[in-house]
């Protein structure tokens, strides 16, 4: 009779019930009997000698094979490993032979000759599996980051996945106009390039925000003339996000992204991040706007003029043969001209297109992309302009001086020669560019926002640099060159703290010292104090914390910044890129004896809320800006 028990539920039904057969009546063992048959599947024959038997647990018993190599072999074949650099089992196998010797020749390992000879005849695979715990003790363990929720629901998609696509599938990126740094806010470009025709799209983001992305997508989606089938975008933030696969499955739209770290994969969208974006704006940095309503109307203009005036190459096949590697390219046309020949296009909209097309004056745009970029030049350079808007453009001088444009070399005022810049560099050099520049102009600024009967606004000197002695000597800090004036304080006064001792220092020389100098000159006071013991100088127990009859805890408190925080807000306003260590500096300077570094946590806060609320108020007016061009153009 079948059955699916097992061999080991077989013998632990029969052990659970051969003591109650045992003791039974004929009546009873006939029914045990026939519900054992009928469970198990045995013959009566051998049901009864199972219930007859002991009830001992037959368990299957697995052989164990002595193993050859003992604790001995072992460990010489670690010292092996260690003296081959840890090389892999393989290496180590091939090595042995050669390995053994020398060591032996040089007096360096001793090995008896049963051990020599196991080690000798080892395996590369059982070499391996006798060296898993030191290599798993010396391997390095990488905390495995978790992969965020959004990013698990958005399919990764490579470069070869494409597979000659119909127009409608385009790659989507950033670009950020940043300039030299890559700090504070400031405009990023939103590009996207269709796979099969090259149409290439662009958009100002005054800030990179996921809610604004995906209505500035939402936009340029309703200008396509085809039908948006599927985006593929990288890992950031701004783009794997519940907000645009929200979006995605609303319209329809296959949401796929690139391997991390893995640029091919986005070869098309990189391709016109420099032939067009960086064509058109370069590598200066632009923020506000005033720079967003420009690009946003060089962007009006290079859509046309690049989909419709600029031919482009395509890739038909290529071959590699070893390290060369051969291409082919099909004959360079628009993008307008591959949408017209695509078969997926309707032919309303190629209609459209040739309309479009024919009532396109390509100069007309060319002197417009000219004009808005000298105005974003001279936006980037600081200038006082008269208009938000560059002039209307004059196209007779235009035409007349495209002969001999050549000879003034380089006509794109916002493109540059240079290398690309490198975002991660050091920020020291700007950083103190911008302190040394800074105090003259917020000085200024303070100065005309604040009524006469104000205090009078001080000169803020600037933050001190190293000074370099001569070559081969050491440099010298800001605290030295003031530490015999700072000495004189603890001598007559030997319990005052290191914060006490800064804040007097910053009392004395107002905008000379760096809140982060606490800590050097904490170092240095402990040093005094160590000599001053020494000396044989009495310092009693220092109380850092004076004691009063109110509870502790941090309570309200006063409300810090209240009475100096509209001026505060012109500093803002006049540097968004202002940092708060850097504000409180400037105020420090500008009233001393007011603010101490323990007030930069409440300070934090304060920019924290107003460059929130500042990055709000320039997403609404950045929506009106371009619903005001959209409406217009």
């Amino acid at each position: 009779m079948a059955t699916k028990m097992t061999h080991t539920a077989r013998i632990e039904l029969t052990n659970a019930v051969c003591r109650r057969y045992g003791v039974a009546t004929g009546a009873e063992k006939r029914k045990i009997l026939d519900e054992i048959i009928a469970v198990t599947g045995y013959h009566e024959k051998s049901a009864i000698r199972a219930l007859n038997a002991e009830p001992v647990a037959k368990t299957r018993q697995t052989r164990i094979r002595p193993s050859l190599y003992d604790e001995a072999v072992r460990a010489a074949l670690i010292v092996l490993w260690e003296a081959s650099d840890r090389v892999c089992g393989k290496r180590l196998r091939a090595l042995l032979p050669v390995l053994v010797p020398a060591l032996e020749r040089n007096g360096h390992l001793h090995i008896a000759e049963p051990i020599r000879q196991k080690i000798l005849a080892m395996s590369a695979s059982t070499i391996g599996r006798s060296l898993r715990v030191p290599r798993s003790a010396t391997r390095l363990k990488k905390a495995r980051r978790a992969m965020p929720a959004a990013r698990r629901r958005i399919p990764v998609r490579t470069f070869a996945d494409w597979n000659e696509p119909p127009p409608g599938s385009m790659e989507m990126d950033l670009v950020a106009h940043c300039g030299e740094v890559n700090r504070g806010s400031y405009v990023n470009s939103l590009v996207l390039t269709d796979i099969a025709s090259g149409w290439t799209e662009a958009a100002p983001l005054v800030v990179r925000e996921s809610g604004l992305v995906v209505e500035t997508l939402d936009r340029i989606r309703q200008g396509l003339p085809f039908a948006l089938r599927a985006v593929d975008v990288d890992n950031g933030s701004e783009f794997v996000n519940e907000s645009l696969i929200h979006y995605c499955l609303s319209h329809g739209i296959e949401l796929t992204r690139s391997r991390p770290w893995r640029k091919n994969d986005q070869a098309w969208i990189e391709q016109k991040n420099g032939a067009v974006v960086r064509k058109l704006l370069g590598y200066r940095r632009f923020q506000g706007l005033a720079a967003a309503q420009a690009i946003t109307r060089l962007y009006g203009a290079s859509r046309l003029f690049v989909n419709f005036f600029q031919p482009s190459f395509k890739l038909a096949e290529k071959h590699r043969q070893g390290a060369k590697v051969s291409k082919r390219y099909h004959p360079p046309q628009t993008p307008c001209d591959r949408l017209l020949q695509a078969e997926s296009i309707p032919e309303a909209a190629k209609g459209k297109l040739r309309e479009v097309a024919n009532a396109l004056d390509p100069l007309r745009l060319l002197e417009e992309i000219r004009a808005v970029q000298a105005h974003l030049a001279a936006l980037a350079d600081g200038e006082t302009l008269s208009s938000a808007t560059p002039e209307p453009p004059d196209l007779s001088a235009f035409v007349a001086g495209l002969s001999s444009a050549w000879r003034a070399g380089e006509v794109r005022p916002t493109f540059s020669s240079d290398a690309k810049p490198r975002y991660l560099r050091s920020l020291q050099s700007v950083v103190q560019r911008d302190v040394v520049q800074a105090p003259e102009k917020i000085a200024a600024a303070a100065a005309v926002a604040l009524p006469e009967t104000s205090m009078p606004v001080q000169k803020i000197s600037e933050r001190p640099r190293l000074i370099y002695a001569e070559p081969g000597k050491p440099v010298y800090h800001a605290l030295t060159m003031v530490w015999p004036l700072v000495c004189r304080r603890p001598e007559g006064f030997p319990n005052i703290t290191s914060t006490q001792l800064f804040e007097e220092l910053c009392l004395q020389f107002p905008g000379r010292f760096h809140p982060k100098h606490v800590d050097r000159l904490a170092k240095r006071v402990k040093l005094w104090r160590q000599d001053a013991r020494a000396r044989g100088v009495v310092i009693g127990r220092l109380k850092y914390r004076r004691f009063s009859n109110k509870p502790r805890g941090r309570g309200p408190g006063p409300q810090r910044f209240v009475d100096h925080w509209p001026q505060m807000l012109q500093y803002l306003e006049s540097n968004p890129d202002l940092t708060s260590v850097e504000l409180l500096t400037e105020i420090q300077a500008r009233y001393p004896g007011f603010y101490s570094g323990s007030h930069l946590r409440t300070l934090r806060r304060r920019v924290q809320v107003w460059r929130r609320e500042a990055i709000q108020r320039l997403i609404y007016e950045m929506k009106d800006l371009t619903h005001d061009l959209t409406v217009t153009a």
